[in-house]
């Protein structure tokens, strides 16, 4: 079920209504049941899917503690627990990857090697949850979080409607313990919630949906257009993935507090870094720490030599790009980043000084944009080609109303760098604020683009 669609505008407040009806006790049950059915509105049977990785991380939860004692029947069951559930994502999002580069790379060697492609979809936000039940486990592993012993509640905690797509990714430490905890009906918690809807769908429907517009007739045909408008296209790229993934990190904050329950941040204006490590804490920040938790530290982090930590940092990178699809462009994607803050490691280190630099962070960001964008080699090729040589006639054109709405996000996302839209809502006059959210809402209303696209992420 996708946030901004009139299904979801039944579902939420039926969801809601219902969560503070009943008795603490069984609003797991009506949240859970709620939650497969929000995953099932897409490919009802893979639902099945997150059944497997839901009992074998459940089971592996309890075994572990049982065997608290036992370290090397612990670790067993910490490494079947991560390759059952990394399997069930290499099969559906990686194996036929594997199986075509396979045959290509026979080929080109003289073998007739034959081709093994499963006609398969890849579930909606498989890396996500994937990724949020290994957390689990870890800590599991580590003795920072008790295993789950009421099955419905780990299975909510994987299956929690407002973040299962496409995230933020939480952890058990903070989402697991606020569904066991009651929470009663709070005026903050409902005003501040339906505020981060409202923005979150703002932000989709307004600011990314119609920038996606533009910027798929530049990538569909490049040599259509000039270098300037290449250029421009690429830039709103960056504003349309990041209103994009913004925006539903937001509503899905936003439908998850106004049951009461705080989900991780996921940006924090990351355009306004002033270096790509700068950025990385600020984007996808589930996700970034994520990687730094369970991949980076365990490596050795930053505590080792500097060529191993060059190594460290290329394969935490790279793994964050293959995390994102199956495809060899966004392999190249995460690889730059390694790079990229390798040589900001040198100049910080030679010139004893932390990097300030905004501008040409964020236009390293757009340029590594337009690799994840492109959807292979030749399509990139032929972006940086028609970018190199131009000459095209058309030109990108859009109403006034769509410029206005990214002017808007630009501000609003100066304005509020470190601080969530909601909190900063609460700071303003009572009619600066009606004022905002009649903006909005007349925005959403009178120019949300006649293309419904889905969520970006909804891909990973």
């Amino acid at each position: 079920m996708l946030f901004n669609t009139i299904e979801f505008m039944l579902f939420f407040p039926i969801v809601t209504l219902l969560y503070y009806l009943l008795p603490h006790n069984w609003r797991w049950l009506m949240l859970l049941i709620a939650s497969c059915v929000f995953y099932m509105w897409f490919i009802p049977k893979y639902i099945f899917i997150l059944l497997v990785t839901i009992v074998i991380d459940y089971s592996a939860g309890l075994l572990m503690e049982k065997w608290k004692e036992e370290p090397s029947r612990r670790r067993l069951c910490l490494i079947v627990s991560i390759v059952s559930t990394c399997m069930v994502l290499f099969i559906f999002k990686y194996l036929n990857f594997c199986s075509e580069n396979l045959v290509a790379l026979a080929q080109k060697l003289g073998f007739n090697h034959p081709s093994h492609v499963l006609n398969i979809a890849l579930p909606i936000g498989l890396s996500f949850h994937t990724f949020q039940s290994l957390s689990y486990v870890i800590e599991v592993y580590r003795g920072t979080q008790k295993a789950e012993r009421h099955f419905g509640y780990y299975a909510l905690y994987v299956m929690f409607y407002p973040q299962l797509v496409t995230g933020p990714i939480e952890r058990p430490n903070n989402l697991l313990r606020q569904l066991h905890e009651k929470h009663s009906l709070q005026y903050n918690n409902i005003v501040n919630g339906l505020r981060l809807i409202l923005f979150g769908l703002f932000l989709k429907m307004v600011v990314a949906d119609n920038l996606g517009t533009m910027v798929d007739k530049v990538y569909a045909s490049p040599h259509n257009f000039s270098r300037l408008d290449i250029l421009l296209s690429m830039v709103l790229y960056s504003f349309q993935i990041y209103g994009d993934f913004f925006g539903y990190s937001s509503i899905a904050l936003g439908c998850a507090l106004v049951m009461g329950i705080s989900l991780i941040d996921n940006f924090r204006s990351p355009y306004l870094s002033g270096s790509i490590k700068e950025f990385w804490r600020r984007w996808h920040i589930s996700l970034s720490s994520w990687f730094r938790d369970y991949l980076y530290i365990p490596l050795g982090g930053n505590r080792v030599s500097f060529p191993r930590w060059m190594i460290n940092t290329m394969i935490v990178f790279v793994v964050c790009g293959i995390w994102h699809g199956a495809n060899w462009t966004f392999m190249l994607w995460g690889a730059a980043y390694g790079v990229l803050l390798i040589i900001e490691k040198i100049i910080t280190d030679k010139t004893g000084r932390r990097l300030s630099l905004h501008i040409p962070t964020f236009i390293l960001v757009t340029l590594l944009w337009s690799i994840f964008r492109a959807p292979t080699f030749s399509a990139l090729k032929d972006l940086y080609s028609a970018l190199l040589h131009g000459g095209g006639n058309e030109h990108l054109s859009a109403d006034l109303s769509v410029w206005i709405a990214l002017v808007m996000f630009i501000i609003l996302d100066i304005v509020l760098r470190n601080t969530r839209f909601d909190i900063w809502c609460m700071r303003l006059k009572t009619p600066l604020r009606w004022f905002i959210y009649a903006v909005m809402i007349f925005a959403i209303i009178a120019f949300s683009s006649v293309e419904q696209y889905p969520f970006i992420y909804f891909q990973f």
